[in-house]
Parts: C-alpha cells; sequence; structure tokens
C-alpha cells in the first residue's frame, strides 16, 4: 500500500425541486467543475451536522436532512504542488437529500463557490467531464431510483461530538 494513501471523509446534499437539482461550481485545481453542496467532515461533527453546515456554506441556504441517500467511494488524487506528489486519496462520500430552507442573500458563499445553478439530471448526465467527482451523477441516479435510508441508520457516539455540539 502507498504511504500516499488516505481516506478523505466527505458529505453531500442532493436536492430537488420540480425536477432540478442544486449544484456549485467551484474553482478546483482542474477549472470549474460541478458538485452536489458538499465538503470534508470536520473534527467534532456529525454527519448530519456536516451536511447542513456544508450546505449553508456553499449555498447560503438552511438544509433539513430528511434521509441518508447512500454512501459511495471513489478514487482520486490531490493536485500535484510545488511541496509534494499528488497523494492517493479514497473519499467516502456520505449523500444526503432533504428540505431546502430559504437563501440568505447577504450571505458570502464559501470560498472556491462561484455560483449556484440548478440543473435536470438530464443535463447533468450531458456533462460528466464537468463533474467534480464520478460520484455527483451516481448520486443523482440513486436519487432517481428512489433509494432513501432512515436517518437513525447514521450513528454518531458522543465521544465524537465537541461539547456543545449536537448530533
Amino acid at each position: 500500500m502507498s504511504e500516499h494513501w488516505k481516506t478523505s471523509v466527505t458529505v453531500a446534499a442532493v436536492i430537488e425541486r420540480g425536477g432540478r437539482f442544486l449544484l456549485v461550481e467551484e474553482e478546483t485545481d482542474d477549472g470549474l467543475r460541478l458538485n452536489q453542496p458538499a465538503g470534508h467532515l470536520d473534527p467534532g461533527e456529525s454527519l448530519l451536522r456536516a451536511v447542513i453546515r456544508e450546505t449553508l456554506e456553499e449555498t447560503a441556504h438552511t438544509f433539513e436532512p430528511r434521509a441518508l441517500l447512500g454512501c459511495y467511494m471513489a478514487r482520486g488524487e490531490t493536485a500535484r504542488t510545488a511541496a509534494r506528489a499528488p497523494a492517493d486519496v479514497t473519499y467516502v462520500r456520505f449523500a444526503f437529500t432533504g428540505d431546502l430552507g430559504p437563501l440568505d442573500s447577504g450571505r458570502p458563499l464559501d470560498t472556491g463557490i462561484i455560483r449556484t445553478v440548478w440543473m435536470s439530471a438530464d443535463e447533468i448526465r450531458a456533462c460528466p467531464e464537468r463533474h467534480r467527482s464520478p460520484l455527483v451523477l451516481a448520486c443523482i441516479e440513486d436519487y432517481l431510483a428512489g433509494k432513501r435510508f432512515a436517518l437513525d441508520v447514521v450513528y454518531t457516539h458522543p465521544s465524537v461530538l465537541r461539547p456543545g455540539s449536537a448530533s
């Protein structure tokens, strides 16, 4: 096994309204890419809190998770930097679906997020080269197939949480 291999836990919100899905257009080392509102799990945070936080940071909308869509894995490499060679990273994504709250128009979007966009499944399927990850489309297809799991299948032991944080 490579000494550079690691896993990275991420969360994503799959949000659909009227046949269109909420995505973010974000600046990456590979140029502008499309992704669900998504990001990394922070220390002391549950998966549910992480997806709520990431959705707010990337879209300026609140998010109420209603179901776990699925758990996904994909392999990727981080971009080369002058300081080090690329690291072999396996991303473990927990995707949730739920209700999008109102826009906080005064809230800035997270660093690197250019804008939010609403796209149909066909529009998303038509541009896989623009996806941040192959998991973008996998989550959409599972959503459309009706996959849903109760949120109580996601358990966070209290030892994970920082004092004062909730589920």
